[in-house]
Order: C-alpha cells, then structure tokens, then sequence
C-alpha cells in the first residue's frame, strides 16, 4: 500500500501529495484518492530528467479517479494511464475534450468524462469546478495567441476544503479579472500553482503572488518544477513572493494534511 493510502484525513481538511512536476494526489476524509495529471514516464534520459526514477509505480496507489487539465505530454500521459487503468479498472477519467479523445485513441479502457470550462464533475465524495487556466481565444492585448489546446484548472471541493489546481495558466493571468473571478466564486482555500521566475508561458513568481491574493487564496503549493532538468526553479525564492499568503511547500514526492485556518 502507498503510503498516502493510509494518510489520515479528517473531515474539514485534505490530503495532498505532490509527485513533482504537475501531478498531485487529492484524498478526502472518506478517502477518495483523485490524481491530478499523473506523469511518470519509464523512459527517463539524464540529459532530460532530474530523476532517474519515476516518482511512482502506478498499481502502487489506489486511484479512484483522474482529473486531467490539458493534452499536453507531461499532463495527459498515455503511457501513465494506461497502467493506472490496468492496474484500476474502475478507475474514472475526467479531463477536457482533447485530453479524453487522446486517452480513447490510445485504446486506454477506463470511463472517461469530458468537461469544459464551467462545468463541475463529480469525483465520487469529491466535486470538480472547471475552470480557464488559458483563455481558448488568446490575450490579443497582451500578445498572447489563442492555446494549441484547451487549458483547464478546477476548484476541487474535499472535505469541506477547496483546493484550486491551476493547471498551466496564461503568464498575465492574474490582469484579468475574467479569468479571476470565476475561481474567487469559487471561494478556494489553497491553490496549486504553476509559475516559472523566467519562462514566458506561466506566470513569473511576482505575477503567482499576485493571482494567490487577488484569488483570496490562505495557502499556496508551487508546482511544475523538480521534473525535468530545464524546467526547474527554487521553491523558496517563489515563496519569497507571496504576501498574506501562506506558502506550503511539500517535498518531493511526499504528503501533506491541509487543514484552512
């Protein structure tokens, strides 16, 4: 059994493993286990991965459910799915509408949902509000071009907890107020956040800080880094951003208990 299989959970607060990279664990207290774009590829080239090993074997965790954000490779993983679904027959796949048309393509026999921005899906104790992580028409007034594929983040409603998952967001996110205010509605607690201090597509760690408080975030996670070798950053300089937030950064690979206030 995975270690966070047995992770005690109370009512009020939510469990969250962060596998590295964007792949998260979410477990409630009646203990629904969701995995969030798990990417644990065997093929794993030095000159490409900071771990040689993946961060886990996927019959080696009970996972209830898959919540997927974009048809991106390090986040709809075809490899990684089909030994989830192998290993879980039961196993549910949620995710927008390339995401799922890739997973039935690669013949991956699991049930599979289709959400888009909007829409909530039911996770079996938990309830997933999707939501945009990159407008499908692009930023024109900042020079951002519509996305190849449909970008979705959710507000995961766990316990009583709401845990926002940012999936890859639009670098200027947090200027624009149509973007923000759905997920505000929303009212998380937490939020798992991707950003990068230099590359262009995400938001810098500034703009993070800024998209936490104007969500009205208690709590951030940082995400999307510890994976691939160019693709990396320092968790507590982006720390250093937040203000009135509070950082939460979970080693990698590892578990931890949120519990709002």
């Amino acid at each position: 059994m995975h270690p966070f299989e047995s992770l005690v959970v109370r009512e009020g607060a939510v469990g969250i493993h962060w596998f590295g990279q964007s792949t998260f664990g979410l477990k409630d207290a009646p203990g629904t286990i969701v995995q969030v774009d798990p990417y644990y590829p065997h093929d794993r080239p030095a000159e490409r991965f900071i771990h040689a090993r993946p961060p886990l074997h996927e019959a080696a965790l009970h996972t209830d459910f898959v919540l997927l954000t974009h048809d991106h490779g390090d986040h709809t993983c075809t490899e990684s799915l089909a030994r989830i679904a192998a290993a879980y027959p039961a196993v549910q796949i949620v995710g927008p509408a390339e995401s799922i048309q890739r997973v039935r393509s690669a013949g991956i026999a699991a049930a599979t949902t289709t959400v888009a921005a909007g829409d909530a899906a039911q996770l079996g104790t938990m309830t997933a509000h999707a939501v945009y992580a990159k407008p499908p028409e692009g930023l024109p007034s900042d020079d951002i071009a519509p996305p190849d594929v449909t970008h979705l983040g959710y507000v995961v409603e766990a316990s009583g907890v709401r845990v926002y998952i940012s999936g890859d967001p639009v670098n200027t996110f947090a200027e624009h107020e149509a973007l923000l205010a759905p997920i505000r509605g929303l009212a998380p607690d937490i939020g798992l956040l991707t950003n990068h201090p230099s590359e262009g597509e995400f938001p810098f760690f500034a703009g993070s800080a800024k998209m936490a408080a104007a969500l009205g975030l208690k709590a951030a996670v940082p995400a999307h880094y510890a994976c691939f070798v160019d693709r990396n950053y320092d968790p507590q300089e982006w720390a250093a951003a937040l203000v009135a937030v509070e950082p939460i950064i979970i080693p990698y690979n590892q578990s931890t208990v949120y519990l709002p206030g």
